[in-house]
């Protein structure tokens, strides 16, 4: 008798389209395991013009109704689910080849890509079970950030925290960073890390762990951390604690509307810009060459 085949659950919900990179944080911060974003621009038949649907994944029935039961009721939550194994490749039809900034291309694995000059840097990145494949803007925000800085990147050591698949710690490599320390808190993270290292040959000079950041007693050039404003104001004081006299910071994964939080959680160090891309902000802050910013 074959075993019968097994079920994903599903939440669907429909909200404003300016409303969606919230609703999106919301359900990670709910335990999702993925999110797909539908709208009038998508080859599937999407909802209102507007509007967009997304479909949030979660690894078993009970935390789906959970998340179900503290979403809006505006946005029309409902419990549906996929049978099978299938779906879990179909997205690799819509990652493409896609340039992320002025310099890198970022190439799946499953995608033939030549350069088109020779300033171009081309990354083979495989997300596998990780977060990370450049396409969010919170991962851009970063990305670009980095490149802007990078006649200082050169030679520098770069800390980044809550690497996922390692694509802005592979990004500073490509750049020029001498080595990078890649951290997460999902031992699957730092594995995919690992792994999209050496489809890069940049295996000699990364590092990728579970390490705390609170136990990392190194200081380095660069940190960087997408992660979630929320999270970030907690971890201030050790992330604060990594960086060298003149270092920089780069934080992502701040909506807009929620950046006073972590900018005063940081206010001992200087803004230096912070650029947006749809509802998202990164800071780019910098340590004094002699030590933190007066408040």
């Amino acid at each position: 008798m074959n075993a019968p085949a097994t079920r994903y659950p599903l939440v669907i919900v429909d909200v404003p389209i300016d409303d969606a990179d919230e609703a999106v944080a919301i359900a990670f911060e709910l335990g999702a395991e993925g999110v797909e974003q539908r709208d009038e621009s998508t080859l599937l038949t999407g909802p209102a013009a507007g509007m967009a649907t997304l479909v949030i994944s979660f690894a078993d029935p009970d935390l789906a109704k959970a998340a179900m039961a503290e979403l809006d009721p505006s946005w029309h939550p409902r419990l549906s689910e996929i049978v099978g194994d299938s779906w879990r490749d179909e997205w690799k039809k819509h990652f493409l080849p896609f340039r992320l900034t002025d310099r890198i291309t970022i190439r799946p694995p499953w995608e033939a890509y030549e350069p088109r000059g020779p300033s171009e840097i081309v990354l083979e990145l495989e997300p596998g079970r990780a977060f990370g494949t450049g396409l969010h803007a919170t991962t851009a925000l970063v990305a670009r950030a980095l490149e802007a800085h990078r006649d200082e990147l050169q030679k520098a050591v770069i800390l980044d925290v809550g690497t996922g698949s390692g694509i802005l710690a592979l990004v500073a490599l490509a750049l020029g960073a001498a080595r990078a320390r890649a951290i997460d808190t999902d031992s699957d993270a730092v594995a995919v890390t690992l792994e999209n290292a050496r489809r890069n040959a940049l295996e000699s000079r990364i590092e990728a762990d579970t390490c705390p950041v609170s136990a990392i007693t190194e200081t380095f050039d660069f940190v960087t951390a997408n992660i979630e404003a929320r999270i970030l104001v907690g971890m201030a004081a050790d992330l604060e604690a990594r960086l060298r006299p003149g270092a920089i910071l780069i934080l992502s994964g701040i909506l807009g509307d929620q950046a006073d939080a972590p900018r005063e959680a940081f206010s001992s160090l200087e803004l230096i810009e912070a650029p947006k891309q749809d509802e998202w902000v990164a800071l780019v802050l910098r340590v004094h060459s002699d030590g933190p910013n007066p408040p």
